[in-house]
């Protein structure tokens, strides 16, 4: 099994191309963007050495699907898919937030709740309340875009507004489709026997309009928990199965990594590898509900490169 995990193209009318923990993002003539979901994986804001099998192609085909099934809900930026690892779309001038929406009590957020830590990004949260435990009603709390390297932070709505980094009008829409999106993901994972814990959503403009851009409830942007037995779980104080990049960050814990200065990144050996894209390719099938059809990965960069240049020129 081969991982893609650079890519290194030069496509009719490029004008840059920027490299992100896991995507490439090619600018084609100021208009179009040209993203590569690479096989790479990021945790605690870390790229980790291996890249991870198929991941890639897993990644993009789920995107593109809920991307097609929220149409109606905001515009967004896909235009075309013309690799199984490839979304070409409208070049959008981003949002330096991440809009993070939660509709239960875990990971981060839970952390800082066991902590006594009662408010996130300016949202005031309920006492006594349980690891796992369904919010009232699901909580926008946005984070900073962090560079490369660098933490993302948490930011509350008066921040974003005093900041200027979204007009009032703007945040209101872009809470709007965040909190829509949530709700129709939610809908879609139950069809899936899933429950949507929590995800995020990235916002650009393109001509005055906001756009939803890059990826939408993929394993990598969101957190799945399985509905059956969700509440004999919640209800003993145990675990919840759950579809996440999760057990690749307990892994890394388990072995004394959280990304914090002096740590290494334990040895991922083939075997871990394999495991985590057996994992990956488990996520797809269970939110995509279709099996996962991997495509010949012999030589993955010049596949790319016909499938994308082929699209541009025609």
């Amino acid at each position: 099994m081969k991982a893609l995990t650079k890519t290194d193209f030069n496509f009719p009318g490029q004008k840059s191309v920027y490299h992100g923990k896991v995507r490439e993002v090619y600018n084609i003539n100021g208009d179009t963007l040209v993203m590569v979901a690479t096989d790479r994986i990021s945790a605690f804001d870390v790229v980790l050495p291996e890249g991870i099998p198929y991941k890639g192609q897993m990644l993009n085909q789920i995107a593109a699907k809920f991307l097609d099934a929220t149409t109606d809900i905001c515009p967004n930026w896909k235009q075309a898919t013309p690799d199984p690892m490839v979304t070409v779309g409208v070049l959008c001038e981003g949002f330096p937030v991440e809009m993070i929406v939660r509709g239960y009590l875990c990971g981060s957020a839970w952390r800082a709740y066991k902590n006594g830590v009662r408010e996130i990004c300016g949202v005031k949260l309920p006492e006594g309340m349980r690891e796992n435990e369904k919010f009232p009603e699901p909580i926008v709390t946005p984070t900073t875009k962090a560079e490369m390297g660098l933490h993302d932070e948490d930011i509350s709505k008066e921040e974003i507004l005093k900041q200027g980094l979204a007009t009032p009008e703007e945040y209101e829409i872009l809470e709007k489709y965040t909190l829509e999106l949530f709700k129709r993901g939610t809908e879609i994972a139950a069809e899936r026997g899933l429950i949507l814990v929590d995800t995020k959503y990235e916002f650009g403009k393109h001509n005055g309009i906001i756009y939803l851009m890059d990826e939408i409830h993929t394993p990598d942007s969101s957190r799945y928990f399985y509905k059956d037995g969700y509440e004999q779980r919640f209800e003993k104080g145990e675990p919840q199965k759950q579809l996440s990049k999760e057990f690749v960050r307990e892994w890394l814990m388990e072995n004394g990594f959280q990304g914090k200065e002096g740590q290494t990144v334990p040895e991922m050996t083939p075997e871990i590898v394999q495991s985590i894209s057996e994992r990956y390719i488990e996520l797809y099938e269970n939110i995509t509900g279709e099996k996962f059809v991997k495509e010949d990965t012999s030589n993955i960069a010049q596949r790319i490169e016909k499938n994308i240049t082929d699209y541009l020129t025609k």
